[in-house]
């Protein structure tokens, strides 16, 4: 096994909350590796009349990663931005494709994403990405696990 295992990373974010809680894990290995970190934002189309709020959805997502990737660059972080466009329930397929074109080494994500009810109508985008990704994945829980003596 190489000395720098990880040379690219690939942090897939909707930019909400509970996926942003992947960062700090992405941005950790990228930083301790040396690893460039690509992030990228899949927005999804074709939705009927629901299309204009879905896109304020992705206008907004789309900047809480954009600034994300500005704040990892000011850190000394090789970190990029990539977008992609997809009809629903594709976005695990894209993202797989960009790890592939990267040569990615990993692909760090969240486990949970800004649409819950899109992810149950289509299914999960992180367990798709398990089944289809060309490189090992990290899946970042929403929420912090209880530690023991927790009540």
């Amino acid at each position: 096994m190489e000395d720098n295992m990880f040379r690219t990373v690939v942090w897939a974010s909707d930019g909400s909350a509970a996926a942003e809680r992947s960062l700090p894990w992405a941005r950790g290995i990228a930083q301790n590796s040396g690893a460039r970190l690509i992030a990228v934002y899949v927005n999804e189309v074709g939705l009927g009349r629901a299309a204009a709020a879905v896109a304020d959805l992705h206008d907004e997502g789309q900047a809480a990663v954009r600034r994300a990737v500005e704040a990892l660059q000011q850190d000394g972080i090789n970190a990029e931005f990539v977008t992609g466009n997809v009809m629903v329930g594709g976005v695990a397929q894209v993202i797989a494709d960009f790890a592939r074109d990267a040569d990615a080494d990993l692909i760090v994500t969240g486990t949970r994403g800004r649409n819950p009810l899109v992810g149950l109508l289509v299914g999960s985008v992180t367990r798709r990405l398990l089944e289809i990704a060309p490189c090992p994945v990290l899946a970042v829980p929403s929420t912090q696990p209880r530690q023991s003596g927790d009540s």
